[in-house]
């Protein structure tokens, strides 16, 4: 079978596509890409963003050679080969050949000693420099009397503090609380209190919040991060860091806690999951396993070669380092191979811009609205995007038109996005290059060692093609939800995730995402549910009934808008209400839209508001 090199290929097309026979064996995964440890040799950019529209408007796409690939690299002897095992009491998917523990993984770059490892604004930290303050705050830490399965905090922007500290925890089996960055002082004394670390590592902004917090029950240890003054009791990082330590020898559990990352709660509170060594680990191995079944499909279905060397991946970070998203899924898949992170302060579509060009970004994204400001900025056709490889959007579905508007708009790079949740510690599916493309409205299939079923109101799985709950099983499932024994069984049964998310699932494998189960905004990637946002606004002795919901907004997908019915003879203001809020909410789940009703709301039997008569009165009149 003839085929043509990367470089002849990667500005034209095939004028002829070569032969497939189905069901003949795939040719062998290059072993510069395939390895024991493979999360050290392999490349974090899929081979389809290197092939450039290669497959013809009208062929087949490569759905059987897809198929095949995942035989291949998931059986016996593959890569990437799946067994059962026992987890928390369940037979559970899990990869057979891992590294144990994240502390793996970190220890793993150290022969990237000299390649840079973080980029923010005018700073960067080469992986010897970020091995060397690792260990030392690693260290520190055992001095306190920290030991594996303590936490520890983690309170501040995307500073290159906070994957440096993640990275010291993890590698001693303690673990990190990723502390929301927009949390209020009530929501931040909430996770305090309920995660209870020993320390918190804390910019000013977050210090603020911490120190002399009325609602407090235990006082952490604190630590400041690029703080400009000094604190009593408070230990400058600095200080930490200015003294050399060796990085403690731990074994860590890989079914040990390795994070607690804080998602919406359903009872107005946040819920902190609870995400294993192993979980992550899996998690990572997943991404490769996207990147590594993609390239044999295109290989195979094409002919064209991977590159025989591939581009260390320059990684740009625009969502926050406390979500699966920024931190499980970019941060790892580029520390892996020894790529670079270039962090920003705060988004912008043309500062991002201008990082691309400056730093020859190989991979950026984030959440959909980011990438559709990117393409769309005044300042995209007068920068060099000439090194993207690869747009990648999650966090939220990408809108169908987007897709194509990222292939269309980017010559070098190709479009891709993942769904995934914390209680998964990352993506739970993925796609990319031509299969997204062919599928803009999917999510991608479901990654190796995830089981999937879509089932109905009673449990029962549905056949393929119908509507139904999307329940998961396997190793990346978070353990449970930290003193929140109730909610860990109402979500997970028999090591289920119930996902929440109604779903399909097409002949392929694929799946689409079509409504939510939970009464939830998805606003800019972000969780916000209704019943947290409607508990605040009860608070408002004005307020005798609140019905809060999503609003269509196409920058950020949905904004939050409520209804309140007013107790008689009381006024509110859109202004007064909002004021209100911000008192005991961050400010990403304040309503943006209000509507005062002059009538209660509509029950069903049960009393409940009929919420969904509600919200389409509103939005559509």
């Amino acid at each position: 079978m003839e085929s043509q090199t990367f470089t002849q290929s990667f500005k034209g097309r095939l004028s002829q596509r070569p032969s497939f026979f189905v069901g003949a064996r795939l040719r062998p995964f290059p072993d510069h890409l395939i390895a024991p440890y493979l999360y050290v040799r392999s490349s974090a950019v899929p081979f389809a963003a290197y092939v450039c529209r290669i497959r013809k408007p009208g062929q087949d796409m490569h759905y059987e050679q897809l198929k095949a690939a995942h035989a291949q690299l998931t059986g016996p002897g593959g890569a990437f080969e799946i067994v059962e095992t026992e987890i928390l009491g369940n037979r559970i998917r899990d990869f057979k050949t891992r590294p144990n523990s994240i502390r793996e993984i970190w220890l793993a770059t150290q022969q990237f000693a000299e390649r840079d490892y973080i980029v923010y604004e005018q700073e960067r930290i080469t992986y010897a420099e970020a091995h060397r303050q690792t260990a030392s705050v690693a260290g520190w830490l055992f001095e306190q009397g920290v030991r594996p399965g303590d936490r520890v905090a983690i309170a501040m922007r995307n500073f290159p503090e906070w994957m440096l500290i993640y990275w010291a925890c993890c590698s001693i089996g303690v673990a990190v609380v990723g502390v929301n960055a927009w949390w209020t002082v009530p929501e931040m004394a909430y996770g305090i209190n309920d995660a209870a670390p020993k320390f918190i590592f804390a910019d000013a902004d977050r210090l603020a919040r911490i120190i002399d917090n009325p609602d407090l029950k235990t006082r952490p240890g604190l630590i400041a991060v690029r703080a400009e003054q000094s604190y009593p009791g408070v230990t400058d990082l600095a200080e930490i860091i200015a003294t050399d330590r060796a990085l403690p020898d731990v074994a860590v559990d890989p079914d040990s806690d390795a994070c607690i990352f804080y998602t919406s709660g359903t009872t107005g509170f946040p819920k902190g999951a609870q995400l294993t060594h192993r979980g992550c680990v899996a998690n990572l191995l997943n991404m490769q396993y996207a990147a590594a079944s993609s390239m044999l499909a295109v290989q195979a279905a094409t002919g064209v070669e991977p590159p025989a060397v591939m581009p260390i991946p320059v990684t740009l970070i625009t969502t926050p380092l406390f979500h699966v998203t920024a931190n499980n899924c970019a941060a790892y898949r580029a520390t892996a191979v020894g790529g670079t992170l270039v962090l920003m302060y705060r988004w912008d579509a043309g500062e991002a811009l201008r990082l691309i060009e400056r730093e020859r970004i190989t991979s950026a994204g984030g959440v959909p609205v980011m990438g559709r400001e990117l393409i769309n900025h005044p300042d995209f056709d007068k920068t060099d995007t000439s090194s993207l490889l690869a747009i990648s959007c999650g966090g939220a579905q990408v809108p169908p038109d987007q897709v194509q508007k990222i292939e269309d708009r980017i010559e070098t790079a190709r479009p891709g996005t993942g769904y995934g949740m914390t209680e998964t510690c990352g993506i739970i599916t993925s796609v990319a290059g031509d299969f997204f493309i062919d599928k803009p409205d999917s999510a991608g299939p479901a990654m190796p060692n995830f089981e999937v079923k879509c089932v109905n109101d009673d449990g029962e799985t549905v056949p393929t093609g119908e509507l139904g709950e999307l329940w998961v099983r396997g190793s990346s499932v978070i353990k449970g939800y930290i003193n929140r024994p109730e909610a860990t069984a109402e979500s997970i049964t028999d090591g289920w995730l119930h996902t929440g998310d109604i779903a399909r699932l097409d002949e392929h494998g694929f799946i689409y995402l079509v409504d939510r189960k939970k009464d939830m905004v998805l606003r800019g990637g972000e969780n916000i549910y209704c019943v947290e946002v409607e508990a605040a606004i009860y608070h408002h002795p004005s307020v005798a009934e609140c019905c809060v919901f999503g609003v269509p907004d196409e920058r950020l997908g949905e904004e939050v808008g409520v209804a309140v019915y007013l107790k008689p003879g009381t006024s509110l203001t859109t202004e007064e209400l909002q004021a209100h809020c911000a008192e005991r909410l961050a400010k990403f789940k304040i309503p943006t839209h209000v509507w005062v009703s002059d009538d209660p709301f509509p029950r069903n039997a049960s009393g409940k508001f009929l919420k969904r008569e509600v919200r389409a009165g509103l939005i559509e009149a």
